[in-house]
């Protein structure tokens, strides 16, 4: 039996996860909780980072030691990874001063977007994000702190995303990794890492921002407090980590140009390797994790959210045979599903339950159900929602081929890959073979991945190398004949928010009272 173990943890938008891997890469043991993300307001989601992301973090390493039997001095490395992009203030003893602001799923920064915009100018926040600024950001959120909750600004000691707070956490000290720093809190850091005083005055005081190191930097070491509610041993090596969708990408081997992973979770996250940084305003591009690979990312809002307001609200039936008979209520939902054609019968779903980040960059878009008749049963409706989010990725893949980039891989990842049927949707509706791959773990395994990559532990001292450890497991082909349909519906997908933009916004105004 191995001496030598990697721990990797990973905090989402409605689960935290956790794997222990041994030395050739093997999965040791697993373990995950699930936490509930508010809404107290129209376009505000918020997490409790005590309770949602410690509380879970304590929670899963202990078990893990507890479930391998593995002795804590024998783990060598510890990677996290969690949700990226959101805002929490914290005071001088790590002390959450208010509930952590959620990514770019929370739009309540509307305002501080447009004051920020004015300030600068939209020529200028091109040349810095390559595309207007959007709720993905974190700048308007500290801006949003500081306008509305100034009693909360005064107290604050730094502004941390979950995984500086993690990290915090365990070593005492606040570091954000490269990817997630000068991506997130552009312009806030400049080209040498470092915060830019100009750029920090009218939001925050350069201080209060995390310092920036690689995702595999070690950041410190597990400290006697963070020990004891750990279980891990103290002095175990943590690595600065990185935001959820990164690590993701990670464990699907997405370290060169050409490589992709498309994640469907709660939301939908797709990162494809490039070889140079491409601008294009309607999607985003970072410098990876990976140093010298660049990317192309694009965000759906709703994913495993959107099917959870269908299980919550039309499959009540679902629910409670989950309770009863401990059948999953998602598995009872898919009944009926397969043997409706493609296109749902000519209904199209516009999934933006939750506003929409690209291609559009609009917190006030609106959910669409378009071509409802009498003929259409509950199950239509679950399927056109499935095949809207597969119509949602189509469209912003379509606008990363137009830059002529390659892509000679896609992973799927993510909650959503458990259901087969909807992952033969999303093959057939982008016309390209797509694959789960055979340890769908997720970001945990990327960080322990990284865990071992970091202390350079022989087989893993390079991302090209951890490429062993990735191999696919299930495969979707193309129905070629149903991508045909899907091509005719997907044309009328493409036009419906355009055709609709502004009585959105009319509604939106009329509900919101502004």
């Amino acid at each position: 039996m191995s001496k030598v173990y990697f721990m990797g943890i990973d905090t989402g938008t409605n689960s935290s996860k956790g794997v222990l891997i041994d030395d050739q890469g093997n999965v040791v043991a697993q373990y995950s909780t699930k936490h509930e993300m508010t809404n107290p307001a129209p376009g505000h989601y918020e997490h409790d980072a005590q309770k949602d992301w410690w509380g879970d973090f304590c929670l899963i390493s202990n078990n893990l030691i507890a479930q391998s039997g593995v002795d804590p001095k024998d783990i060598k490395a510890l990677g996290t990874s969690a949700l990226g992009a959101d805002c929490l203030p914290v005071d001088e003893d790590c002390k959450p001063l208010r509930k952590a602001i959620l990514y770019g799923i929370d739009a309540r920064a509307t305002d501080e977007i447009e004051q920020l915009t004015k300030m600068y100018g939209q020529e200028q926040i091109k040349k810095w994000y390559g595309r207007p600024l959007c709720s993905s950001d974190v700048m308007p959120k500290i801006l949003w702190i500081k306008n509305k909750e100034p009693e909360v600004y005064a107290k604050t000691y730094k502004f941390v995303t979950a995984s500086t707070y993690l990290t915090a956490k365990l070593t005492g000290r606040y570091v954000v990794d490269r990817f997630l720093g000068l991506a997130s809190f552009n312009p806030l850091y400049g080209v040498d890492r470092k915060p830019v005083e100009e750029y920090c005055k009218p939001i925050c005081r350069p201080d209060q921002l995390a310092e920036i190191l690689e995702a595999t930097d070690i950041a410190g070491y597990v400290t006697s407090k963070a020990s004891k509610e750990t279980g891990l041993a103290e002095g175990t090596p943590v690595l600065t980590g990185t935001d959820d969708s990164g690590a993701e990408a990670i464990s699907v081997g997405v370290v060169s140009p050409g490589k992709m992973m498309i994640q469907i979770g709660s939301s939908v996250y797709m990162i494809l390797g490039t070889a140079k940084l491409i601008d294009d305003e309607r999607l985003w591009r970072e410098e990876f994790i990976v140093p010298g690979l660049c990317d192309i990312s694009a965000g759906t809002n709703t994913a495993g959210s959107l099917t959870k307001w269908y299980r919550d609200n039309l499959f009540p039936d679902a629910l409670a045979k989950e309770k009863k008979e401990n059948i999953d209520a998602y598995q009872a939902m898919m009944e009926g599903v397969e043997r409706i054609a493609p296109g749902s019968d000519g209904l199209i779903t516009l999934p933006y339950w939750a506003g929409e980040r690209t291609p559009i960059n609009d917190p006030k878009a609106k959910g669409i159900l378009f071509g409802l008749n009498l003929s259409h049963s509950r199950a239509h409706l679950y399927r056109s929602a499935l095949e809207g989010i597969a119509f949602s990725i189509s469209q912003q893949l379509q606008l990363m081929q137009a830059h002529d980039v390659k892509i000679d891989r896609i992973f799927i990842t993510g909650g959503g890959t458990l259901n087969e049927v909807w992952m033969q949707i999303l093959a057939d509706v982008l016309g390209i073979t797509i694959s789960s791959p055979m340890i769908n773990i997720g970001a945990s395994f990327g960080d322990a991945l990284m865990a071992a990559s970091a202390i350079k532990y022989p087989g893993f001292e390079t991302y090209d190398e951890l490429l062993k450890f990735i191999k696919p497991g299930k495969t979707y082909v193309p129905d070629l004949e149903k991508h045909a349909i899907y091509k005719k519906y997907q044309v009328i997908y493409d036009k419906l928010y355009e055709l609709n933009k502004e009585l959105m916004h009319e509604v939106d105004a009329i509900s919101t009272g502004i």
